[in-house]
């Protein structure tokens, strides 16, 4: 394997992980890279970007480099170009378009293909950009290069075996290799196969007992794994040498541990130890994880087990297991970046929070509200904000109650906290669970690192529950032990952790009617209805109609090209004849659009397209659901049924709008080719 420098700051990234790990699963699919090649090319440009990617190989007399394999049309075999700049193939090399001919590329880099060290080809990548690559791509490239040297290390020994028709072990030893390659791939901790790693390794290589281990340079051997119990080796182990020199075939062998003595100075009857468990001889190999140095030992029961002989076998089972570590280290790195971003990610939100808290200092949202009713909201937020206890709010939707959740963590003690808001409605249940607790990694599929959750990202704040009804039974009992203990467990997790946070609730539905048909658990509720504060639908305080549109005028006014001049009388009149099913935010959505539409003129009540929204006379009927039942249906037969539009034109979630759907059985435009019997589309026809 070739010495590569370190490149944590890149491989760690977690779609660079990913490539790498799916080119060791397609590498393992065949013995010959040419099978695999364009495969092969596909995930490499998932790393490296490129035009034509060339693999060439030494000729027997080492004269020149033949194309092996290429991701271009044609047949392999061509010589590589102009060979002046294939000069000591052994260095990685960047080079321009003056190497590539008149083929039309412009920039390149070539790598060296090694197996035990000695060169064997080059892996080529051209682009036709100029400067297409650096040296952080000429890394990556070299750690490539390293995949396919160990592939094609497979195949040559599998065409050994079949010229000579060598004996069954050379079969037996291929057979291995692969079955090695597919045990290891799809695992991020070897160790946790690694008995299984002894039970193949042990058809080729006779042995009772299997380790591995990494030295650090300073003669000190760290033991890592082994594949079984019955002899518990010291976690660390002095040598008497920096470097051990290894005999014939690059390994070390000790044929009689009774006879000969292991290079090891601490502890120092660790060999009487070893006798004792029934070992007789010992061969130990080395190979290179990344930037580690690894150490694969096999020991036996048996006298001179081991002999020079079994050198290339050993070395080969050391490539697999140091190429597995490689991929541990990755998935490491990996998640060492994740938890980064994850802290990077939570005090970005802490920024947003803190300037979206400035806008509320100024009541930005709600700042034209002067309704008595909403008056006596903000009482109640005053009141419950300085106490540390659950507050409910209730509402319809659009009627501002993460502004007033907000309103509330300002003006409470946790202030200096995040404010952590997370839509129960918008998650499937699992998804929703791993979002509120976090999760550990391998807790399910494709948890692939640990993360931890809105409970912990909000600690020391608020944790803001939207739509909380929508919440599942499952979900609701574990939410219940973060409010009465104060405590959680991530998913997949075993280590319960404190819960500092504030729960601030909100529902548009009834949750006494959700306890009562059993949806919602009468536990929880009571323990969220500490301090329940209602904001009335903007219809039951239409004083604030016009004043909250002066406000969100001058706020749209910045973002459009020609702001409006204001509101036509007429307009005003539309605003206030209009009951709004959606709330303040169907307000702003409104005028938003208003003013796009009026291009810097005033707006009129034409402008606002609410007209086509007011529901029919409901012949002497206040019920407001059948008001706003109406008031959907007529919206979804103006938008053709394109329920985006609708939810845009309601100044609704699609969320929020499918809930209704449901609610009020509007699947779907009326089915006027139903039979007489289907009662529901009958119905449709007749309304």
């Amino acid at each position: 394997m070739s010495n590569i420098p370190a490149a944590n700051d890149l491989v760690a990234e977690p779609h660079l992980f990913d490539a790498f790990r799916d080119l060791l699963a397609a590498i393992g699919e065949s013995l010959d890279v040419r099978d695999v090649f364009q495969r092969l090319c596909a995930i490499i440009a998932r790393l490296i970007p490129h035009d034509e990617a060339d693999l060439a190989l030494l000729t027997e007399d080492a004269s020149e480099f033949l194309v092996y394999a290429t991701s271009t049309q044609g047949e392999p075999g061509r010589i590589c170009p102009n060979d002046r700049a294939l000069r000591d193939p052994s260095i990685p090399r960047l080079f321009d378009g003056r190497f590539c001919g008149d083929r039309g590329f412009r920039s390149g880099l070539r790598v060296p293909l090694k197996t035990d060290d000695h060169v064997i080809g080059v892996f080529a990548l051209l682009s036709r950009r100029d400067g297409a690559y650096s040296d952080a791509e000429l890394v990556l490239a070299q750690r490539v290069a390293d995949y396919i040297a160990i592939a094609l290390s497979h195949y040559r020994l599998s065409e050994a075996a079949r010229r000579a028709a060598v004996e069954r072990d050379h079969a037996a030893n291929l057979d291995a290799s692969i079955e090695l390659l597919r045990e290891m791939a799809g695992v991020l901790d070897i160790r946790t196969v690694f008995p299984r790693v002894s039970e193949i390794a042990n058809k080729v290589l006779r042995h009772d007992r299997m380790t591995m281990s990494f030295e650090h340079g300073t003669g000190e051997i760290i033991m890592q794994a082994s594949s079984n119990d019955d002899f518990v080796h010291p976690d660390r182990i002095k040598l008497h040498d920096h470097h051990v020199d290894l005999g014939p075939g690059g390994v070390f062998i000790v044929a009689d541990l009774q006879r000969e003595s292991l290079p090891i100075a601490e502890p120092s009857n660790l060999q009487e130890q070893v006798i004792a468990a029934g070992y007789r001889s010992f061969l130990a190999v080395n190979a290179a994880a990344r930037d580690q140095a690894l150490g694969v030992e096999f020991w036996s029961k048996q006298v001179a087990a081991f002999s020079p002989e079994d050198a290339p076998i050993a070395r080969r089972i050391a490539d697999h297991v140091a190429l597995a570590v490689s991929h541990e280290q990755l998935a490491e790195a990996a998640l060492h970046v994740a938890e980064m971003r994850t802290r990077t990610g939570r005090l970005e939100r802490r920024v947003k929070s803190l300037a979206e808290e400035h806008d509320l200092r100024t009541g930005a949202d709600h700042a034209g509200a002067r309704s008595a009713e909403w008056k006596h909201v903000l009482r109640n937020v005053a009141r419950v904000a300085p106490v540390e206890t659950t507050v409910l709010i209730t509402g319809e939707s659009g009627t501002g109650k993460e502004v007033v959740a907000r309103l509330i963590h300002q003006a409470s003690t946790r202030c200096d906290g995040p404010f952590i808001a997370l839509n129960c409605a918008a998650l499937p249940e699992q998804l929703l669970e791993s979002e509120l607790f976090g999760h550990e990694r391998g807790a399910f599929t494709g948890a692939q690192a640990a993360k931890p959750g809105q409970i912990e990202l909000a600690s020391g704040g608020v944790l803001f529950l939207d739509e909380v009804s929508e919440m599942s039974l499952s979900a609701q009992a574990k939410f219940l032990r973060i409010i009465q203990e104060r405590e959680f467990l991530r998913l997949g997790g075993t280590r319960t952790q404190k819960a500092n946070v504030r729960v601030i609730a909100a529902s548009n539905r009834d949750l006494r009617k959700a306890v009562e048909r059993g949806n919602f658990r009468e536990d929880l509720y009571y323990r969220i209805q500490v301090f329940e504060v209602h904001i009335p639908p903007l219809r039951d305080r239409r004083a604030d109609i016009l004043p909250l549109s002066e406000t969100f005028l001058r706020d749209i006014s910045q973002s459009v090209h020609r702001p409006p001049a204001g509101l036509t009388s007429e307009a005003k009149a539309a605003l206030m004849r209009h009951t709004w099913p959606g709330n303040v935010r169907e307000l702003r959505n409104a005028l938003e659009r208003a003013a796009i539409v009026c291009d810097g003129s005033l707006i009129s009540a034409r402008h606002l397209s609410l007209e086509q929204m007011l529901p029919r006379p409901a012949s002497g009927t206040s019920d407001l659901n059948i008001v706003e039942r109406e008031t959907i249906e007529r919206v979804l037969r103006d938008t053709g049924w394109n329920k985006a539009q609708a939810a845009r034109r309601l100044g609704l979630s699609r969320t929020q709008l499918y809930v209704r759907l449901r609610k009020y059985d509007l699947d779907g435009p009326p089915d006027f080719s139903a039979p007489p019997g289907d009662g529901r589309a009958n119905a449709r026809a007749r309304r």
